[in-house]
């Protein structure tokens, strides 16, 4: 089956050969450039081809110019580019190779890769600051994908480990057109993200989604402090902001309003948005808080043209996009639809109706053709955009040495955020900082409870099992002592 995406990128990088493409701190790189540097990069990941199926390589790097020029060069070698969060630790990174069969690892210098890998091939100037590896195979054949595959991204969910969902090369290229179409994207535009280029967010908006209209791509490096997007602001000349709520919620809290003078839209996605905080940052800057909802499994599906979003609004369905919100809960339809989990046979499958709607887990109600989000009917925690599931921080609280008994579930902070948060029944001597400490060495940093409440014994309700109300009221007890 022949490729879609490679084709996609070639004809929008020769049609806006000199204009700007992608810039970091060090680095920026035309339309043209950045074809050339992919390309070269191409080359070298071909030689390392595996017999009778395409090659996997997973990318696994913060945001750079280097990041997007080891996106295209596995599309343009042929190879199917597996895209891992950065902030997945060892534990994570090493299931996700053995799940999915990674043949190579394009990587920055980083502790865990050392977990999965076992011989560095490539640290050339076509990938700049990232590097090369092969991963460490084992003797079992790696499950096959489908014959469209052309990407695969990552998702928590129900199996209690990254579930990695094949993306066909149409669903890939609709997510970014009907992006750009339903969002005005033009060739003027000069997108700030500080959103990861592997989260949906950021992939599905601002990297084939920029590149087709012409647009330049600017990204940064490091944490996403708020005098950090000011200077990327000035130093670009953005028109558009991509970002999680808490990167808003930090400029809200910093009163800081230097950069935003070329700033048309600012767009957040992972989580509502409070209205105070978006009122407040509208307030502040002059610019509009547009917000975006989308699930990692179908793509982009809403977003509020006029930027109001008032009362949680999350906007219109995009172009491509049904969107149905009833007593089930929220069902979409897209043409950016995932096709499967790779590593989780059947559980994709699961939750796609017989009229082709994937139910997303969450509850709403469409005003005005506007959507509103008024809960979950799944477990899954939404945290600063980052979709968890408690079962599997339980799971890994359970292991400790000590711990008798542990629930992780939803709670809320003092300011009202959703946080993870773990009661534990524990032996005596055990502490909160030690089971953190426990976490932190299997889980990655953004899964790590944000609170621990220690008990003798778990709360259950009348049929044995855990009472999460009784749960959230010690835990309200707890702040009040």
């Amino acid at each position: 089956m022949t490729a879609v995406l490679p084709g996609a990128f070639t004809d929008a990088l020769t049609r806006h050969g000199d204009r700007v493409a992608v810039t970091d701190p060090d680095t920026s790189l035309s339309y043209a450039e950045l074809a050339a540097r992919a390309r070269a990069a191409a080359d070298r990941l071909a030689s390392y081809d595996v017999a009778g199926r395409p090659l996997r390589v997973g990318l696994y790097a913060t945001n750079s110019t280097d990041y997007v020029v080891g996106y295209l060069a596995a599309l343009y070698a042929g190879a199917v580019p597996f895209l891992a969060d950065s902030a997945f630790g060892p534990f994570e990174l090493s299931r996700i190779a053995e799940d999915c069969g990674l043949d190579l690892l394009i990587h920055a210098p980083d502790a865990a890769v050392e977990q999965v890998t076992e011989e560095l091939l490539a640290d050339a100037d076509e990938f700049g600051s990232l590097k090369v590896s092969r991963v460490r195979r084992s003797d079992a054949p790696p499950p096959p994908l489908l014959p469209d595959t052309e990407v695969c991204r990552f998702t928590s969910g129900s199996t209690g480990r990254p579930n990695c969902i094949e993306f066909s090369g149409p669903a890939v290229l609709a997510a970014a057109r009907n992006w750009a179409r339903g969002t005005g994207l033009s060739a003027e535009d000069r997108i700030a993200c500080l959103a990861a280029l592997s989260n949906g967010l950021a992939f599905n908006t601002s990297l084939l989604a920029a590149f087709l209209p012409g647009a330049s791509l600017h990204l940064s490096r490091g944490l996403p402090t708020a005098s950090r997007i000011v200077r990327l602001l000035e130093s670009t000349g953005a028109t558009r902001l991509v970002a999680f709520p808490a990167l808003y919620e930090s400029i809200v809290r910093r009163s800081s309003t230097g950069g935003f003078t070329g700033v048309r839209a600012a767009i957040s996605s992972g989580a509502p948005l409070r209205d105070s905080v978006r009122e407040e940052f509208t307030r502040l800057t002059g610019v509009p808080v547009h917000n975006y909802y989308g699930v990692a499994e179908a793509g982009p599906l809403t977003y509020a043209v006029d930027g109001d979003g008032g009362g949680g609004g999350l906007g219109t369905p995009l172009p491509g996009v049904e969107v149905i919100a009833d007593e089930q809960g929220i069902r979409v339809r897209s043409e950016s639809m995932g096709s499967r989990y790779l590593n989780a046979p059947g559980v994709f499958e699961e939750r796609v109706d017989d009229q082709g709607c994937y139910r997303t887990g969450d509850q709403g109600h469409l005003l005005d053709g506007v959507l509103h989000l008024t809960g979950r009917t799944g477990r899954l925690v939404n945290v600063g955009g980052r979709k968890i599931d408690p079962i599997e921080i339980t799971e890994v609280l359970r292991e400790a040495a000590g711990v008798l008994d542990a629930v992780a579930f939803e709670a809320e902070n003092q300011h009202g955020d959703t946080i993870l948060a773990a009661v534990v029944a524990v032996e005596p001597g055990l502490t909160a900082q030690l089971l953190r400490t426990h976490c932190s060495a299997v889980l990655p940093s953004f899964k790590v409870p944000w609170v621990f409440h220690l008990v003798d014994e778990i709360p259950v309700n009348s049929i044995g099992k855990p009472s999460v109300e009784r749960l959230r009221r010690l835990l309200a007890d707890a702040r009040s002592n």
